[in-house]
């Protein structure tokens, strides 16, 4: 379905970032993987070229540095230019410290990664998309864009922005023929835990024993179903929910060992 298409994707190097570039390479894509931790791109890279003969270009980057993506997206070689899809999936969430109690890096953090990052990444990809007038951006959300959770107030201020960022830019890019899609897992079982309690596996271990939570496979083809729909289809928004989670606040305590 993705024959030969480039597809670069953010925060590749582990969870939804990974699994999209696993499920991507099946499909038969040229993948530009991003993040920065480039022993694991690395990995990732020779392991699916591997498996599927994927070709890969690693970037490692922070999307927060708005120059170095200027520069690695400026810099692509020729052959690798002509970006098809951009996952904007890079983003974190530290911490569940009340407001009052907040910390002010931790809140920097995530606002730089999830919103200023997604921006300045779109902001250097996009002009070709529509210059070539064809491509597609995937916008990775949350519940957290939808609901707010006690001590989730900067990371869901920062989803509610990747939601309406994802709106405007289908306004934006109306009489184009550039999508774009933004795609809202509840619970999904990554290191997004561990990395909001600052490497406190036991702890991030914990959040997911109520109920079977969704896998990084699981988004990753809600991901790929947004960007094979045929070119007058156009995915705006998907929620993807566990079957035991309704909602922030509606859980069913099934017990996971």
């Amino acid at each position: 379905m993705l024959k030969n298409k480039i597809a670069l994707i953010t925060g590749a190097s582990a969870g939804i970032g990974a699994a999209c570039a696993e499920v991507f390479a099946r499909e038969g894509a040229r993948l530009i993987l991003a993040a920065r931790r480039s022993e694991r791109l690395e990995e990732l890279a020779l392991r699916l070229s591997k498996d599927h003969g994927t070709e890969c270009h690693l970037l490692t980057l922070d999307v927060r540095d708005r120059q170095a993506v200027n520069k690695v997206i400026s810099g692509l070689p020729e052959a690798w230019q002509a970006v098809d899809i951009l996952v904007n999936n890079a983003g974190l969430s530290r911490g569940l410290d009340k407001v009052q109690d907040g910390d002010a890096q931790d809140w920097e953090e995530m606002i730089d990664t999830n919103i200023k990052g997604l921006l300045w990444m779109s902001r250097a990809v996009l002009p070709g998309m529509i210059a070539r007038d064809r491509g597609h951006v995937v916008n990775l959300g949350s519940i957290a864009g939808r609901q707010v959770y006690p001590g989730g107030n900067v990371y869901c201020a920062t989803k509610h922005a990747v939601r309406a960022l994802n709106q405007a830019l289908r306004i934006d890019l109306l009489g184009t023929r550039v999508r774009c899609s933004s795609v809202d897992p509840g619970m999904v079982e990554t290191e997004f835990s561990e990395v909001r309690f600052h490497g406190d596996k036991a702890k991030a271990a914990g959040v997911y024993k109520a109920f079977p939570p969704l896998q990084a496979v699981d988004i990753a083809e809600t991901v790929l179903f947004c960007v094979t729909r045929p070119e007058h289809v156009n995915i705006q928004e998907v929620l993807v929910m566990p079957t035991d989670q309704a909602a922030v606040y509606a859980s069913h305590p099934r017990g996971v060992e």
